[in-house]
């Protein structure tokens, strides 16, 4: 077969110059909006690379973020979701979080350390007067001290417990991000977890959501292209719905302007900048082209608990 020049062609053909799997966005159930690349904490591991100085991803204001909401709930939104970097360091957070709130649960991703611990008030006060819960979920990488902080800094598995151990006297729903090691034993490391969380006074059937190692923005790792053929044979139509990128859109904010981008974990690639309009991105099929689709295509890897 004729290889098809990747400079050309590469958001629709394989180097191999086979079709691309791609998955055709059927509803919007969740709105995902990134608060930013910045973070109190610089992790050399981070998807996103964030840290205190990041500027990747600028930080979007409530009077930007509004009209997303609103037009996601014309299109039957059921949930909004938050992330970074570290959402607890966007100055209009908390309004955010009072205006989405109103309408629809929300879901907020987390390190629960300081920036959340100065917050804490603030949504307090939130939960008594919204309508609709905001929930958390706080990332402990590993249910070791010592690996967790030598990835985040020294004391951050401390002040994690603490802050998902306040969430949940509060009322809050929490859960619990964590990383897949290689060959690990999944039973044992979640009985780790749960005997964590029965320590810390939480829930041993606490949520955990376990994500492989996506690597950091621009990461080019040889893994498998994803072709059509592939999609049709190893995968059903219900399995191709349940994709995040089939049923809810990214909000970042870059040049200054606000985006809808495919999903949370393609923002650093500009062949998933689909639109500016929610309604518009709908009626785009999006090509499983950068390495992370291959997780949500391997392992069923998803950033959502809906």
């Amino acid at each position: 077969m004729e290889t098809i020049p990747i400079q050309l062609n590469d958001w629709l053909y394989t180097p191999l110059g086979e079709p691309r799997g791609y998955i055709q966005p059927h509803a919007l159930t969740e709105l995902w909006f990134h608060t930013g690349t910045k973070c109190n904490l610089e992790c050399d591991f981070c998807l996103e690379g964030s840290s205190p100085s990041s500027k990747r991803l600028a930080t979007p204001k409530l009077t930007e973020v509004k009209p997303y909401i609103d037009e996601a709930l014309a299109l039957g939104v059921e949930q909004f979701s938050f992330t970074g970097g570290e959402p607890f360091l966007a100055k209009d957070i908390i309004d955010i979080l009072a205006y989405a709130s109103q309408f629809k649960p929300c879901l907020v991703l987390t390190n629960a350390t300081d920036p959340l611990l100065k917050r804490f008030d603030a949504l307090c006060e939130l939960q008594d007067k919204n309508q609709h819960p905001i929930s958390f979920r706080v990332s402990i990488d590993s249910p070791d001290e010592i690996s967790h902080d030598r990835g985040r800094g020294a004391g951050n598995f401390a002040k994690a417990f603490i802050g998902m151990r306040m969430l949940h006297n509060r009322g809050f729903n929490v859960s619990l991000a964590r990383h897949i090691a290689n060959n690990e034993d999944t039973n044992k490391v979640n009985q780790q977890y749960q005997h964590l969380f029965e320590l810390n006074g939480l829930p041993s059937n606490t949520n955990i959501v376990a994500f492989p190692d996506f690597l950091p923005p621009g990461a080019l790792p040889d893994v498998p292209h994803i072709t059509t053929s592939c999609m049709t044979r190893y995968q059903t139509d219900e399995q191709r719905k349940n994709y995040m990128c089939a049923n809810s859109k990214m909000i970042v904010k870059k040049h200054g302007q606000l985006q809808v981008y495919a999903c949370t974990l393609v923002d650093d690639d500009s062949d998933y900048f689909l639109t500016t309009s929610l309604t518009k991105s709908m009626k785009q099929k999006i090509n499983l082209k950068h390495h992370r689709c291959y997780s949500c295509f391997a392992h069923g890897a998803s950033c959502s608990e809906q």
